[in-house]
């Protein structure tokens, strides 16, 4: 097996894993981790020849992208309490408590290479944390607190590593010029995503073509990325700074049909890109397979304990946090994400499993230092960060949907269908407003009046059907029925048009490009 017969393999194992998570009930992210860890076993399987400076770069900005697709600015500014507490001073507080740990027990580590260490096993992994939690059916609470850790976590956790480890080469560290270089990545990434977001956005509007529109938000990820990164910013934060404001400003609610095609195209990616991530989670365990030859004993005692300290380390710090943020809560005057209990904060101490970031930040450490001399401590630092992302990944992943079932936390459907039903009485409502509108300069026929009244009518009733009295649901549910008659023959008939057109398309003569139109316009039809 050659190398992109391994990445055949993966992209179908991402496709496989997927349907068979469901069915085992177990995230597809650790069945692909799983299956890395088998291929690495295999004898005919080669290693994976990735440099490790270009892990990164390929995998995060579409993964990141497709995450913050499914939030919002608003979203974040009402948790940026717990989402700060967790993606930066959570980060912090881990990356000194295993940086002392490994200091302590490694030795000869230096404490430059012991925060590298710290750094890159401590920021929680988001694509697995989102992809465990929206299986699970956690509350909306949880999972947008995780994905919020998940999205701005690695931005922390990356310049803490950059930091530690130019420390370490160079044999020099400043606190202060540390401190000024994350306040500047940060406030060079924000420029980037916005500049950048606005250029694309404006490019979109230009475009005015669902295919060119949406092949242009696969390239801003990675161009957002490369150019803060060129600029010495943090690529992560410049592509989440984008995302953003693509999200909050690009989106045309008469654009039907580039949100639908763009929304079943990043399913597509996310499904992939994640399964070719953690794929490459489990062939990488080569690397920390070598690196321990003749001291697996001693190597896996300093693993288990660094292990123990990042796992009880985000209990300790959940606890409190928790609290005070249930404290503050209290005294604010709008919504805000938090846990509710203590089952629901067990639940998200669990879920703070590491995965691509520290798999890419462990192999992309230096193999020397400025004076020629070797990395203080990498293979010994690249053990234990593989077994931290083994451990929290495999073991978590696998043992969390137990967990969730036995505390009995679930989402709070109630809630969710009563804000349901309030989008639909707005959503018909709207509708109502603009039809007086149109009254007001068009004469209408009563009859169509009464019908289109109706219509704004159904509506709200067909994203929520408990709304109105029992005789309006019921003349409702007798107009869909006819309606559902209706669309099975016109679907029927549409079917029989597209059957004779594709037939036309082996004809002899027949030009291909035109019966591809004509195709697109009967499955257009198809949709309304």
């Amino acid at each position: 097996m050659d190398q992109l017969a391994l990445l055949f393999a993966l992209l179908l194992g991402a496709v496989v894993s997927v349907p068979v998570g469901e069915r085992l009930r177990l995230p597809a992210p650790v069945l692909m981790t799983l299956l890395g860890i088998v291929l690495a076993l295999a004898d005919f399987v080669p290693n994976v020849d990735i440099p490790p400076d270009l892990i990164l770069p390929l995998l995060l900005p579409p993964l990141l992208y497709a995450a913050v697709r499914r939030t919002s600015w608003r979203q974040f500014t009402a948790n940026v309490r717990p989402i700060l507490l967790l993606a930066v001073a959570l980060v912090f507080v881990t990356t000194v408590c295993v940086a002392a740990v490994a200091h302590a027990i490694v030795p000869g580590l230096p404490i430059a290479a012991a925060v590298a260490l710290g750094a890159l096993v401590a920021p929680p992994d988001p694509v697995a944390a989102t992809a465990v939690a929206g299986q699970l059916g956690l509350p909306r609470r949880l999972v947008s607190i995780l994905e919020g850790e998940g999205l701005f976590n690695d931005v922390t956790a990356i310049v803490l590593y950059h930091v530690a480890i130019a420390a370490a080469v160079s044999g020099t560290f400043s606190p202060w010029e540390a401190g000024l270089d994350l306040v500047l990545s940060a406030v060079v990434a924000v420029a980037v995503g916005l500049a950048l977001g606005w250029g694309a956005n404006k490019l979109m509007d230009l475009l005015d073509d669902a295919t060119l529109q949406i092949g242009l938000t696969l390239l801003v990820p990675f161009a957002s990325y490369v150019l803060a990164e060129e600029f010495h910013g943090s690529g992560v934060l410049a592509v989440l700074t984008t995302a953003l404001f693509l999200a909050e400003y690009a989106t045309d609610a008469d654009d039907v049909l580039t949100r639908l095609a763009g929304h079943t195209f990043w399913n597509i990616v996310d499904t992939l890109v994640t399964g070719v991530a953690f794929g490459l989670i489990g062939l990488e365990l080569h690397n920390a397979i070598r690196t321990a030859s003749g001291r697996w004993g001693e190597m896996l005692g300093w693993a288990a304990v660094i292990v123990a300290v990042v796992v009880f380390v985000r209990l300790l710090w959940l606890l409190p946090a928790t609290w005070l943020t249930r404290r503050l809560h209290a005294k604010r005057d709008y919504d805000e994400d938090i846990p509710t209990s203590w089952r629901e904060t067990v639940v998200m101490w669990w879920s703070g499993m590491r995965g691509v970031a520290s798999v890419a930040l462990a192999l992309a450490i230096p193999l020397e230092t400025d004076d020629g001399a070797a990395f203080p401590g990498r293979d010994e630092i690249v053990f234990v960060a593989f077994g931290v992302i083994m451990a929290t990944l495999v073991l978590q992943g696998l043992t969390l949907p137990w967990l969730v079932k036995r505390l009995g936390v679930r989402a709070d459907t109630d809630r969710e269908k009563e804000f349901e039903k309030a989008l639909a009485v707005r959503a018909a409502k709207a509708a109502k407003r603009r039809l007086r509108e149109i009254e007001a300069v068009e004469e209408l026929p009563e009859e169509l009046s009464e019908q289109m009244l109706r219509r704004a009518f159904d509506i709200g009733m067909r994203i929520s059907p408990d709304l109105g009295e029992d005789e309006r649901r019921e003349a409702h549910q007798q107009r869909v029925r006819r309606l559902k008659r209706v669309r099975r023959i016109q679907g029927e008939m549409l079917s029989a048009a597209r059957h004779e057109v594709l037939a036309a398309r082996s004809e002899p003569g027949a030009d291909p490009e035109v019966v591809d139109r004509v195709l697109r316009h009967l499955d257009v039809r198809s949709l309304k």
